[in-house]
């Protein structure tokens, strides 16, 4: 708050005048949130700098400026910076003797300021002015934030009162008003009185010290009980409400919980399958390169014999070739055999030698021949082998195969388990609806009856009081012939007063039948109120059926299309993703439900409590009424008391005329 101190120095400057000692040393002992200036007796240039201070201060909770003896003028300036701001709530402004022009400041503050909900006006004499005070009304008429005021000892008269009384209609947030020790009296308490049945907020209202009836205090306590039992109802309402909110909140999460938990597991079988689908093709992958490997080396060994095929082939065709030398080395022999007989000799032992060369590669040649044979051999057993692991692995992969339909139609007995579960929970909500519905009709039903009841009941009161009407009538009638002649005017003027009588009770009786009338009107209208919630109620189902009907025919759709599916794992995957959104799809729908039939319960839990209310105000009505017929039943016994007084008195006369001497002896000596 040193910063405020330290503004309050500079304001002062400015404007050229000194800061007050006092205000400095209460502004350096200022608490936090508060500003106490109790019995400091403020000038005109301090006024205008905590006015212009308070114009923008936002810290400042509580202001008590009590017995300040503020000038009109300091006044309106420190009220010109309170309308701006935003921060104070309890306002004191004790014994400061505030005239005309401050309580019509008074009132534009309550009309502009929407922070204050505390004000303070005792020891003011703010009634004694009744134009300033009727302004300061209008801004409490006008006020929307105020929920305390005290006004004890005010001069307030009983056309404050009425001012009061019309302000109190217009106000809607005041909760405690203090009238102590004012002069509102018989009249002021009256309009006090009428007053209260249009305004369902204020609790607390004292009237201590201000000559009012004791009738008139009690029907502002009952009034005032009323109000009070309205605002615990309302607090209760609040706090069910609450108590409700927190109840569907707690289910909302348990459900997203069982969603979540679903999802999960859902989400954990799509993982085992993928897992399993990875390691399938894993297998079959690994199966794969093992078959394109032997069938490699198949290809190898293939090429191998070819290749060994070949060389045979050469090796044949070198035989050949060498028979074909060998023939024509004889022709050339006998050709040349008688002209070179040594060459002959020669030619032999080259030719044998060649021969034994010959006959070793030939061996050689037949021995790789069968050692070729001998792996042809092995590379058939190996290929025969090679052929078996092939069919092995082919059953293998058929297993695999088979045991991933078996999962398959497992995921899908688990999918029909969840459906059920989700349609056992639909016709549960159902039930309970359908009970909470029948509670709430058996509820209205009785409200009626006894809405019913009070009417008859009022009927009845209205019988009593014209059968008591017609028996004052027989006996006015009976005294009226008993009368004596010599007193016809008194007759006539108690005649004209009885008249009178007659006319003002019978306009009570057309103003109760009225309100008979009111009540059964208010009755027929909330018939209307509950038939149109009960036909809601029949479009709320109507609506579920159709969702209903609507869920059958998405699982008609779900077991055709799980009739149609194939084995593959692919559309098995697929198929499980559309079966998952259509099933959050219907997750919401419930949802949308339940908010529906959420709205429909609030609002017939506010169609039950407007019922009360109206039930309390014609409670309320009929017990102003029944006291009213109390006063005027009090009064017509004391009415017949004077007559029958008046009566005997004259019948005394009668008496002392006719027999003369008591009479002489009553007379007065001459």
């Amino acid at each position: 708050m040193e910063e405020f101190r330290r503004s309050y120095n500079r304001l002062c400057e400015e404007s050229g005048a000194e800061p007050q000692e006092a205000v400095l040393q209460q502004l350096h002992q200022l608490p936090k949130g508060g500003l106490d200036l109790t019995t400091q007796s403020l000038t005109v240039e301090t006024c205008r700098a905590l006015g212009k201070l308070l114009h923008k201060e936002t810290l400042l909770k509580e202001l008590v400026l009590s017995d300040c003896m503020l000038s009109e003028e300091g006044s309106i300036l420190l009220f010109q910076g309170l309308c701006a701001n935003t921060s104070v709530q309890h306002l004191d402004l004790k014994g400061n003797n505030l005239r005309a022009t401050g309580a019509e400041a008074l009132g534009k503050l309550l009309r502009q300021n929407k922070s204050i909900q505390s004000l303070t006006l005792e020891w003011n004499n703010l009634g004694t002015w009744e134009d300033a005070f009727a302004t300061f009304c209008g801004g409490l008429a006008a006020n929307s934030a105020l929920r305390q005021l005290d006004l004890r000892n005010n001069q307030i008269s009983h056309k404050g009162a009425e001012e009061l009384a019309l302000a109190l209609k217009g106000n809607t947030t005041l909760q405690q008003l203090d009238l102590r020790w004012n002069n509102i009296g018989l009249l002021g308490g009256r309009a006090l009185v009428n007053c209260l049945p249009s305004n369902r907020t204020l609790w607390k209202l004292d009237l201590a010290g201000n000559n009012i009836p004791g009738d008139i205090l009690r029907a502002v306590e009952q009034a005032m009980d009323h109000n009070q039992d309205r605002l615990t109802a309302f607090r209760e309402n609040q706090a069910r409400t609450k108590i409700l909110s927190k109840e569907v909140q707690h289910l909302q999460e348990e459900k997203s919980k069982q969603f979540l938990d679903l999802m999960e597991t859902i989400d954990k079988q799509r993982e085992e399958m993928a897992r399993d689908s990875r390691a399938s093709a894993v297998r079959v992958g690994q199966l794969q390169e093992a078959l394109n490997e032997r069938q490699s080396i198949i290809n190898a060994l293939k090429a191998k014999l070819q290749m060994t095929e070949a060389a045979l082939a050469l090796s044949e065709q070198k035989v050949r070739d060498l028979g074909e030398l060998l023939v024509a080395g004889d022709q050339e022999r006998q050709s040349l055999s008688q002209r070179h007989e040594k060459e002959r000799k020669l030619e032999r032992q080259e030719a044998a030698d060649r021969e034994s060369k010959l006959l070793r590669d030939l061996s050689a040649a037949n021995e790789k021949n069968l050692l070729l044979r001998s792996q042809v051999d092995e590379l058939e057993r190996k290929a025969r082998s090679q052929q078996e692991q092939l069919f092995l692995t082919k059953q293998e992969l058929t297993n695999t195969s088979a045991e991933l339909k078996i999962r398959a139609i497992q995921a899908e007995e688990r999918l029909d388990v969840e459906k059920r579960r989700a349609k056992q929970n639909m016709e549960d909500l159902e039930k309970l609806h359908s009970k909470e519905v029948d509670h709430m009709t058996r509820h209205l039903e009785e409200s009626e009856r006894a809405m019913q009841e009070r009417v008859q009941r009022l009927e009845a009161l209205r019988l009593s009081l014209e059968e008591e009407l017609s028996r004052m009538k027989a006996a006015v009638l009976s005294e009226r012939g008993q009368a004596e002649e010599e007193l016809i005017k008194a007759k006539n003027q108690a005649r004209l007063e009885e008249q009178h009588r007659l006319a003002h009770l019978e306009e009570k009786i057309r103003l109760l039948a009225q309100a008979r009338d009111e009540a059964q009107g208010t009755c027929v209208q909330q018939k209307q109120m509950v038939a149109e919630s009960q036909a809601r109620v029949s479009q709320l189902n109507l609506q579920m059926e159709g969702q209903q009907r609507r869920l059958e025919e998405l699982q008609q759709e779900l077991s055709n299309k799980d009739q149609e599916k194939v084995a593959e794992v692919a559309r098995v995957r697929v198929d499980l993703q559309e079966q998952m959104g259509r099933m959050q799809a219907d997750l919401v729908a419930q949802e949308a439900l339940r908010e529906k039939v959420a709205a429909l319960e609030r609002q017939l839990k506010v169609i039950g409590s407007e019922h009360r209310e109206a039930l309390l105000d014609r409670e309320s009505e009929n017990a102003s009424l029944r006291e009213k017929l109390r006063l005027k039943e009090a009064e017509i016994s004391r009415i017949r008391d004077e007559e029958a007084q008046r009566a005997s008195f004259l019948q005394n006369a009668i008496l002392a005329y006719v027999q003369g001497s008591p009479l002489r002896a009553l007379s007065p000596p001459k």
